[in-house]
């Protein structure tokens, strides 16, 4: 009988985790505060559920209240996305390559890693010049609307394919792309070229080219990207030396990454 009442309670606590992390994966990457209703809604868990569980959040550190019935995401996550060893040991190595491509090209450089169906940005190098960005450090982007989400998704074999079919392809602008068959020839292009182009298809008059980081065994494990002004921006031209870049991080990552 003992076993039989302690499942349930263990069942239930998994529940309850497994919903508390849903509220988190609700703040999407260029909405950071939400009301309770919208998080209700895209968590689909009931209004005096969610509040109770963002309290609980709210507590730990998690999530804080910008206002009355809205929340946003706190720094205690941020400073334990520090201390993912991987993702330190990338940006250690990355940041003197990404700081050279900005001298070059005076625009947004970015460290990105795969995060299942999106690209998730944890390093940035920008300037006083360079073009204003929506998508912050530390928020991700559905791989097949960033130039960086490309370059995962064509390296990353059919079951990333996979993942982001079950989300469905989210039009963002005019041009981004949402009919499988056409994302499948666009990663085709994107392996013969080397790199991966978006063109305003997150966020209209942006374009990026991004180039993928090898870690052991020939796996991507980031990309670097150059974002910047669709209407300037020199995409062949820093499509080469994006790329430089990337295969000079490559050479420099520890064996072990």
């Amino acid at each position: 009988m003992d076993g039989e009442t302690r499942q349930p309670a263990e069942a239930r606590s998994r529940s309850v985790l497994a919903r508390g992390l849903s509220l988190l994966d609700a703040f999407g990457s260029g909405e950071p505060e939400l009301t309770l209703a919208e998080i209700s809604a895209r968590t689909g868990l009931p209004k005096p559920t969610a509040h109770r569980l963002l309290g609980d959040l709210v507590e730990w550190g998690a999530i804080e209240k910008s206002a009355p019935g809205h929340y946003r995401l706190a720094t205690k996550l941020f400073w334990l996305g520090q201390l993912v060893p991987v993702h330190r040991v990338l940006r250690d190595a990355a940041l003197p390559h990404l700081e050279r491509l900005h001298e070059v090209s005076g625009e947004n450089v970015n460290l990105a890693v795969p995060d299942s169906a999106y690209s998730l940005f944890v390093e940035r190098v920008t300037g006083r010049d360079a073009m204003p960005l929506a998508v912050r450090v530390g928020a991700r982007m559905m791989s097949h609307c960033a130039a960086t989400g490309k370059v995962f998704l064509a390296w990353g074999g059919r079951e990333r394919f996979r993942q982001l079919m079950s989300l469905g392809l989210t039009r963002y602008t005019a041009r981004t792309i949402v009919a499988p068959g056409l994302l499948h020839r666009e990663l085709e292009r994107v392996k013969e070229r080397g790199v991966a182009i978006t063109y305003e298809e997150a966020e209209p008059g942006v374009a990026a080219v991004a180039a993928p980081v090898y870690g052991r065994g020939g796996r991507v494990v980031a990309a670097l990207s150059v974002t910047g002004r669709a209407q300037t921006l020199d995409l062949e031209r820093f499509g080469h030396a994006v790329r430089a870049a990337a295969t000079a991080v490559s050479a420099g990552l520890p064996s072990g990454v």
